[in-house]
């Protein structure tokens, strides 16, 4: 496989040290989104095995539970090609700027769930969730300064968190 079949960085296809190379960042940048599913995924699955999260007053507009795992699927695939798309870039300031603000989104994804499922602080879930909407909103502009496709690459998750944003916050509300 071509590394611009998997939508790699420009330029990078043609030297078969930097392929290898950067197929190994992909996978980091994977195995690094996959340890924020894992923290996410702890929180989350203690909480509904317990009952508690089946117990909280929730919106008639909470989509089916069935709909969050592959969404969130989709979504963590893209994060991390988004991420590995801008490690792939030329070296500088923006760079450097992207790849911070992809971390601390990152970080405030694997929070969230912490917040909210393990620690049960449904108010502080959702003001995080405003800083998580803030640190997507900050990467996808930093990084379309980088890259063209990478920005866009993460437009579906600013959309789903734009759209958790006002379910945390109802859920919040209706279980003060």
């Amino acid at each position: 496989m071509q590394l611009s079949e998997l939508g790699g960085s420009e330029g990078l296809e043609h030297n078969a040290t930097l392929n290898r190379e950067s197929l190994v960042a992909l996978g980091a940048f994977g195995a690094l989104t996959a340890g924020a599913v894992f923290i996410g995924a702890r929180s989350t699955r203690e909480a509904i095995q317990q009952g508690w999260y089946k117990r909280l007053k929730k919106p008639p507009f909470q989509p089916p539970r069935q709909v969050f795992a592959p969404v969130w699927t989709a979504l963590y695939g893209l994060i991390a090609v988004s991420g590995w798309r801008i490690w792939g870039s030329p070296a500088g300031e923006r760079r450097s700027r992207a790849l911070g603000l992809w971390f601390m989104q990152l970080g405030l994804n694997a929070a969230w769930s912490h917040l909210f499922f393990r620690k049960r602080q449904l108010k502080a879930a959702a003001v995080e969730n405003w800083a998580l909407l803030g640190s997507i909103a900050a990467y996808t502009a930093a990084a379309s300064r980088v890259d063209r496709k990478a920005p866009w690459l993460m437009a579906p998750y600013l959309g789903w968190v734009s759209f958790a944003n006002v379910l945390s916050t109802d859920i919040a509300r209706r279980n003060a």
